[in-house]
């Protein structure tokens, strides 16, 4: 998602989804999702995320998010979806069974 958040008040409750790019079920593995949840994880714990509801489907995420006082949401959620892919395309890079490395 190419489009910057825009989060009025970070400590209010939003409902945030994103998807991965041309709606490849890259969540269908493990691997992926695990690395997806230790990056909320971290946000959660280092970054001032509140995290109130979530599910990853195969292609894409829902998030029920806010933040601490003092956090920003939108660079919150700019730095999870940027860590996030960075670290899942080094692992399909990595992965010598992995089929869609493209």
């Amino acid at each position: 998602m190419s489009i910057k958040y825009k989060f009025h008040d970070s400590t209010a409750i939003y409902f945030v989804s994103f998807a991965v790019v041309g709606w490849i079920d890259v969540f269908t593995r493990t691997v992926y999702r695990d690395l997806l949840l230790e990056s909320l994880t971290y946000c959660r714990k280092e970054k001032g995320l509140n995290l109130h509801a979530w599910v990853i489907m195969s292609n894409h995420v829902h998030l029920v998010v806010s933040s601490r006082e003092g956090y920003l949401l939108a660079n919150m959620m700019r730095d999870l979806k940027k860590y996030s892919a960075v670290r899942i395309l080094k692992e399909i890079k990595d992965c010598s069974i992995e089929g869609r490395k493209e």
